[in-house]
Formats: structure tokens, C-alpha cells, sequence
């Protein structure tokens, strides 16, 4: 099949394409680097020609919640306009577990802005849910470090390898649409705070981690908000697999 990735230079995005050419089908990169501008549509119409099924596992980098509910609306709605007009017949939107749960984050409002785009848009479609990956909670306390201490919410996750996601996304997107996927998790719950303590130390970074409720993460995403629910399928990499390849 010719399949597009929207984000293809990112993290997951790469790993994606990577999925989808190891099972031989032919990748188009959708991304602002390579000429691709989903916030305006430019160069879309272009990229979309003869593509079968997109992909979207672009992220937005905007803190305000209004702006980033309008990067993400903008983006999809540009996409979907530009896939329908090309004629693709499956949409695969890379989405975050839980996110219906918890209210004042605005990278989840971001996500579940595009899911309502995709589920009332013009092509069949597919949201699949994914846990957070092995690495988030280190890129976390990255995100609060401040003179070698690190304040980090001591949430409960489930984290998955995004090479496994990729994996499950590549293996999506030469199906049907399903509509909403079932959660895509990791074999084991973590702590976040052991998790970013151990990251580090593979990693040879010092830093202090302070436990707390007051940072970004809050008292709405304690327990097992974050978890996946009873459909859930389970990747198989460990995060202590994943973790030895750290050093």
C-alpha cells in the first residue's frame, strides 16, 4: 500500500515509516521539514496523491490549552480535507490513554480535539490509544530540572516501547477501519518517579527527584487514571528491556 505518516520526522513518526517499509509498503514523510505544512495545507494535495491510508502522529509543542486545541484542530482538519479530496480511505490517529479523564491538560485537550475531528470527519477512520513510552518519565523531569532538583508527579503509568506502538500503527493502518482501537499498553504499571530515577542513573545523569503534586501533572491523574482499561492489548517490551539499552 502507499501510506502516508503525518509527523514523520519525530520520534514515533520515524519509527513508524521504519514499520511500515520493513512490510513493504511505500512510505510518503509528511512533515513541515520536508515541505509538508499541516497548518496551512501547503504542499498536502501534493503529498496525498494515490495514498491509500495516513497515519497522524504529529505532537504539538503549544503550553496554552487554546492554542494547542487550535494547532491540533487546524492540523486535522487540513489533513482530513486534503484525504478526502485525494480519496484516502483509512485515517490512523496515534491518540493518549485516558484522556477523557482528566480535565485542565493541554496537550490532552490537543488529542481529544483531534479525535472528535477524525470521528466526525469525511474518511473512515481509526484512533488507537496508546500508554505513555518507556522514556516520558525522564523527559519529564528534564522538563522541571532546575539546578540538578526535579519536581515529578508520582504518577501511576503503564509505559509501552514506541517501537511496539509503531509496530501496532504499521499493522492498523493495512487494515480496515475499526473506529476506536482497543488501549495499546506495556506489560507492567511503573512508578513515574522510580522510573525517571532509574532512567537517569542508566543514563549517567544526577539529579535530585522531589515527588510532588504541584507541578504539571496534578491530583486529577493519581491512581489508575492513566492505566488502560479491560481492552487493552498488551505490547511486549518491558520497560526493564527497554531500560538496559539506556547506558
Amino acid at each position: 500500500m502507499r501510506i502516508a505518516v503525518a509527523g514523520a520526522t519525530g520520534n514515533i513518526g520515524a519509527l513508524t515509516v521504519t514499520a511500515l517499509e520493513q512490510h513493504g509498503h511505500d512510505v510518503v514523510r509528511i512533515s513541515r521539514s520536508l515541505g509538508v505544512d499541516l497548518s496551512t495545507g501547503d504542499g498536502l494535495d501534493h503529498a496525498l496523491a494515490g495514498v491509500e491510508a495516513v497515519v497522524d502522529v504529529t505532537n504539538g509543542t503549544a503550553a496554552d490549552q487554546a492554542e494547542t486545541v487550535a494547532y491540533f484542530g487546524t492540523a486535522t482538519r487540513n489533513l482530513l480535507a486534503a484525504e478526502e479530496r485525494a480519496g484516502v480511505r483509512h485515517h490512523v490517529l496515534l491518540s493518549i490513554v485516558g484522556i477523557d479523564r482528566i480535565e485542565g491538560n493541554a496537550h490532552y485537550a490537543g488529542k481529544r480535539e483531534q479525535e472528535r475531528l477524525v470521528a466526525a470527519g469525511p474518511v473512515p477512520w481509526t484512533v488507537v490509544p496508546a500508554t505513555q513510552f518507556h522514556d516520558f518519565a525522564a523527559m519529564v523531569a528534564s522538563w522541571t530540572e532546575q539546578d540538578g532538583v526535579a519536581p515529578i508527579a508520582p504518577l501511576l503509568v503503564q509505559p509501552v516501547a514506541p517501537a511496539d506502538v509503531a509496530d501496532v500503527l504499521a499493522e492498523v493502518a493495512a487494515g480496515a477501519p475499526q473506529g476506536r482501537y482497543v488501549d495499546v499498553a506495556g506489560p507492567d504499571p511503573q512508578d513515574l518517579v522510580d522510573m525517571a530515577r532509574r532512567t537517569n542513573e542508566a543514563r549517567g545523569h544526577v539529579v535530585k527527584l522531589v515527588p510532588t503534586w504541584s507541578t504539571m501533572f496534578g491530583p486529577a491523574m493519581a491512581g489508575d487514571v492513566l492505566l488502560p482499561g479491560e481492552r487493552v492489548r498488551i505490547a511486549p517490551t518491558t520497560f526493564d528491556e527497554w531500560l538496559a539499552k539506556q547506558g
